[in-house]
């Protein structure tokens, strides 16, 4: 017989509780004489051990532990994009008007408002047979998504009722007739967080993220239902990198889970998302957004629920046949709270004090992006990808949770310091970072980018590779002393350094590129580089070339507005012939 419990003994987020025989791993429970949210991790007999998610100061031993028979849950329905929650799904937004600035522990606050009426428009016919999957009708959620109400996973029938109009999303909008008897479906869904929601099909990784952001698109592009990572030092850029892919990202809906993050970091993404235009649809940014906030100084455990909040989220919108991309920053904070709790729980710990199934939690995560067939009998494609920062101590990538990241994620963005302490950002070190998804997005960029956009890419990488080899012996004899050739390279890969890779994300122009305007402003780099080569055949002086007037119309170019682009691009080539013609001549 199952029953409720009382606290035995308190340790930080970790409390056990006694005499709750029946209770389930990962089952969720109230404590305490407040109700306080927690979660069953552990079992040992009549113990259950419970991480809480809230603050578990002023708790006593005696107090009740009350069991809810269902484990962690998102609450998936219309309502959910432009909202702000925490970590376990609490909107921010409707707490702070109950609660004021400070977040009130044992607080419930319903994840969506049961109170708003949503126009449902039918588009299942009654006496058709559904299944999981199908969808029902749709609801306009924000100016810009439009949410499909779907029949449940694993639950299926022969639609007896379906009901159009405004609708609160608990009112019945449809009745099908399953195996065991008729069931009401509203607009909600439940699920569990820690369970990957099921498709159809994966698919392979042949369709590319574009970012807007050169050195991704062009050096290190990762495909629609990838994974990658980002790590990184303090201060080389990890957030910004992440603000800048949830931005300009051709994602359709962005999740951006701020997880252990500073709270004057993710009071910036709250202050700059709703002000923000989006490229692709003109609307605001987070009219398609969804932001998931569990700062530094909330409840270490609820930093744990916050990265499986957010991918169950992206989950539900990719079932709907959207393309996701999830920001995770960063996972070394959740990583850290895996490892308070364990050493909580006296666990055998492993390197650096992480636990032991560190690796499989991080895989477990990842695994679930990935580009799909849907569920249902819809035709249709959806994906999530994932992009976790990771926030190693001293920059030291040989650490635990980068190690295991990057056994996982396909890839690897990485942030040096030395670049950022120069002031070249995004500070991502072209020698270090890779992609593995080079082949299989090459049929689709020789299909669709301009012709030779991979060639270009392979000799700018060549150039920034061979400068690299060059600066030894640069640092040991100076430039002057290395021939013509190799120093015309050196000032060609300076340019594809400067003018090229580094961006500026808060400038209006330069923080989105398309990839035309890439493919054009690689084309006039590489011209130079053609011409230069030609001039030192024909004999002219290395001083001559590195002083012809169009390197500054070259280092200008990042600034030029696309619709403007194409004509100063034919400039800058009319006048690099022109020049390159005189000194020649």
């Amino acid at each position: 017989m199952s029953e409720n419990g009382i606290i035995s003994k308190i340790s930080g987020p970790l409390v056990i509780a006694d005499k709750i025989r029946g209770c389930e791993m990962y089952e969720l429970v109230k404590v305490g004489e407040e109700g306080l949210m927690g979660e069953t991790i552990r079992l040992d007999g009549d113990l259950a051990y419970i991480q809480v998610y809230e603050d578990t100061t002023g708790l006593k031993p005696g107090e009740p532990v009350i069991r809810t028979g269902a484990p962690l849950s998102a609450t998936l329905g219309p309502g959910i994009i432009t909202n702000f929650y925490d970590g376990i799904q609490r909107p921010l937004d409707e707490i702070r008007k109950r609660a004021g600035d400070y977040i009130t522990r044992g607080v419930e606050v319903p994840a969506l408002d049961e109170t708003v009426q949503w126009e449902f428009t039918p588009t299942a016919e009654e006496g058709k047979t559904l299944e999981g999957g199908d969808v029902l009708g749709t609801v306009p959620e924000s100016k810009v998504i439009t949410h499909k109400i779907m029949v449940p996973p694993g639950m299926g029938g022969k639609l007896i009722k379906i009901n159009g109009g405004k609708k609160t999303i608990l009112d019945t909008i449809a009745v099908i007739e399953t195996d065991a008897g008729t069931e009401e479906l509203t607009m909600v869904q439940k699920w569990p967080v820690r369970i990957g929601r099921p498709y159809a099909k994966k698919l392979d990784a042949e369709v590319p993220l574009l970012t807007g952001q050169r050195i991704y698109d062009t050096f290190f592009p990762m495909a629609k239902g990838g994974a990658g990572a980002i790590p990184g030092g303090f201060g080389t850029g990890k957030t910004v990198s992440q603000h800048q892919l949830a931005k300009w990202s051709d994602a359709q809906v962005v999740v951006y889970v701020g997880c252990g993050e500073r709270g004057n970091e993710m009071t910036e993404v709250l202050d700059t998302f709703p002000e923000l235009d989006d490229p692709t649809t003109g609307e605001k940014l987070m009219e398609r957004s969804v932001l998931i906030a569990n700062t530094s100084n909330m409840p270490v455990a609820a930093r744990e629920a916050s990265i499986y909040t957010g991918i169950t989220i992206a989950e539900y919108y990719r079932d709907m046949g959207y393309d996701v991309s999830m920001m995770a920053d960063s996972t070394s904070r959740w990583a850290e709270a895996l490892r308070e709790v364990s050493g909580r729980l006296e666990e055998m710990p492993g390197e650096e004090g992480y636990p032991a199934y560190l690796a499989t939690r991080l895989a477990d995560f990842y695994e679930r992006t990935g580009r799909v067939e849907v569920l249902g009998s819809r035709d249709e494609k959806g994906s999530v990808s994932a992009v976790g920062a990771v926030s190693p101590p001293g920059g030291d990538l040989s650490e635990p949770v980068s190690q295991n990241t990057l056994r996982v994620v396909s890839v690897f963005w990485a942030l040096d310091s030395t670049l950022a302490d120069r002031r070249h950002f995004p500070a991502i070190n072209w020698l270090r970072s890779y992609t593995l998804y080079l082949d299989t997005l090459k049929p689709w960029f020789e299909k669709n980018a301009p012709p030779g956009f991979m060639d270009q890419r392979n000799k700018m990488m060549s150039i920034l590779q061979t400068e690299s080899e060059l600066q030894e012996i640069v640092q040991l004899v100076g430039a002057d002393a290395l021939p013509e050739r190799e120093r015309v390279l050196l000032d060609v890969a300076r340019m594809v350094r400067e003018d090229f890779l580094q961006q500026n994300a808060y400038h209006e122009v330069d923080s989105y590129c398309a990839l035309e305007k890439q493919y054009l402003m690689a084309n006039a780099i590489l011209k130079f580089y053609e011409k230069a080569d030609e001039a030192i055949d024909a004999g002219v002086a290395i001083s001559k070339i590195e002083s012809v007037p169009v390197k500054d119309e070259i280092a200008r170019m990042k600034y030029v507005p696309l619709e403007e682009f194409k004509s100063y691009h034919e400039m800058i080539l009319k006048h690099m012939d022109e020049q390159f013609a005189k000194l020649e001549a």
